[in-house]
């Protein structure tokens, strides 16, 4: 006993139904591509410049998974054709990941059909389009992949004129002619055999050439989304590596600047205190290994008051104990909180250099740390003779010196607006420096 086909199997579907089915094609393929592109995952693996088989593989799920499920719909829904977009999705890995894997694709993508409708020139049909498109794709630059589109350019005349007065072969062109060529041999191939493989085909003319154009427009607007994604990802790497940069410059600043300050130190009781001087070196060579030790932006803020006990000492051995006076003010919280390395000792220098050296009888420096709701509080205060600061200076204000200027530039880069760096100076009676940052565990 024969079975009567429904019409929508035999893919003799009427115009409006076409129209319709290139238009919500277009759409699926916009979907597709977006949620795909939320995936960080997908990003790492899309983006890459080599993969390991098993990243591509990877990679080749989060293809396959939606869009052959896309074929499954498609032969189980009736009239629901723009689901299956297995034609574009070969042809685009084809570019995108070269001619065996778009092979092996075009076979998982074909198995739903192959099994609900024994369309079994879906298989190497498929195969030789992600193969071709694969070769093609090897020899064509991927930067001129990632930028393909199916308009040729926004103005025809200026495309002509350029090509006339200096010839040259354009592979965006190739590509078009390519893809849409390949759905030229698609859908004559299921007009000779409806039943073994799907395509739409329409008796009007406007029509078919409309199905031939959509597929090269369905692979761009996908390629379209991910280099839109790709920009942005190149952006945000190129803003990381010129705030690296720049950070770096700023460490690089501060290093022979502490450096050059803690040798004239120790050049002024080489020849009066020996011993001193000769403990003064022990310090240092034990601040430049902490220096010279690979670490990175930031570090708990336990480790950098670690660091600034050296320091200290090397400045109470300058002074003298009776005046140089530390007092320290840290909650408990906060020691395990990340802060930017190198973070206090240009401050507690500047309160040393600028407030307690020009007072004869020294003074005292409190450090201090607290949480304040989400962020924590740092403060550097010295009871010396204060500087002048007229208004008190925010994170964008002026301060003291070149430790004050460059920990300033540092929560900048760093934490932009989130950042508070804030100096109060009371003339003859000493200096608060305060910085407040978003508190994070190391």
């Amino acid at each position: 006993m024969s079975v009567e086909w429904p019409r929508y199997i035999d893919y003799v579907a009427d115009d409006k139904l076409i129209l319709i089915t290139l238009l919500v094609k277009l759409g699926v393929a916009a979907s597709v591509a977006s949620a795909l592109a939320r995936a960080r995952t997908f990003q790492r693996l899309l983006f890459a410049e080599h993969r390991r088989p098993s990243q591509t593989v990877a990679l080749l799920a989060f293809f396959l998974v939606p869009l052959t499920l896309g074929v499954w719909v498609r032969t189980t829904v009736p009239n629901f054709l723009a689901a299956d977009i297995s034609f574009e999705a070969v042809a685009l890995l084809g570019l995108l990941l070269g001619p065996g894997w778009a092979a092996l694709s075009a076979l998982v993508l074909s198995a739903p059909a192959v099994a609900l409708r024994h369309e079994y020139l879906a298989p190497p049909f498929l195969a030789a389009v992600g193969v071709i498109c694969g070769v093609c794709g090897s020899w064509v630059e991927k930067e001129e992949i990632w930028s393909f589109t199916p308009f040729v350019d926004l103005s025809l005349y200026r495309w002509v004129r350029r090509n006339l007065r200096q010839p040259k072969f354009d592979r965006q062109i190739l590509l078009l002619v390519l893809i849409a060529g390949l759905e030229v041999a698609h859908d004559e191939l299921s007009s000779r055999y409806p039943r073994r493989l799907f395509a739409l085909v329409s008796d009007a003319a406007w029509l078919q050439v409309l199905v031939w154009l959509c597929a090269p427009v369905v692979v761009g607007i996908m390629l379209k989304v991910w280099n839109a994604l790709r920009i942005e990802l190149k952006l945000e790497e190129q803003k990381r590596l010129v705030l690296e940069a720049r950070l770096d410059a700023l460490q690089r600043q501060i290093n022979p600047h502490f450096l050059f300050n803690t040798l004239n130190s120790i050049a002024s009781l080489v020849r009066f205190r020996p011993d001193q001087a000769r403990e003064m070196i022990v310090k240092l060579a034990n601040l430049l290994r902490a220096l010279l030790k690979d670490h990175g932006t930031y570090v708990p803020l336990r480790e950098e008051l670690s660091f600034t006990d050296d320091y200290l000492d090397i400045e109470v051995v300058r002074f003298g104990t009776e005046k140089l006076r530390v007092v320290k003010e840290l909650d408990e919280q906060t020691l395990d909180l990340l802060v930017p390395s190198i973070l206090l000792q240009p401050l507690i220098e500047n309160s040393i250099k600028h407030g307690l050296e020009p007072r004869i009888q020294g003074g005292t420096i409190t450090i201090r740390s607290r949480m304040q709701r989400d962020r924590v509080v740092v403060e550097v205060e010295d009871d010396g003779v204060g500087i002048v600061l007229s208004p008190p200076s925010a994170l964008r204000g002026t301060g003291a010196g070149i430790g004050m200027k460059n920990v300033r530039e540092r929560l900048e880069v760093l934490y932009g607006d989130r950042a508070r760096f804030t100096v109060v100076s009371r003339p003859g009676r000493g200096t608060l420096v305060s910085i407040e940052i978003p508190a994070e565990l190391a």
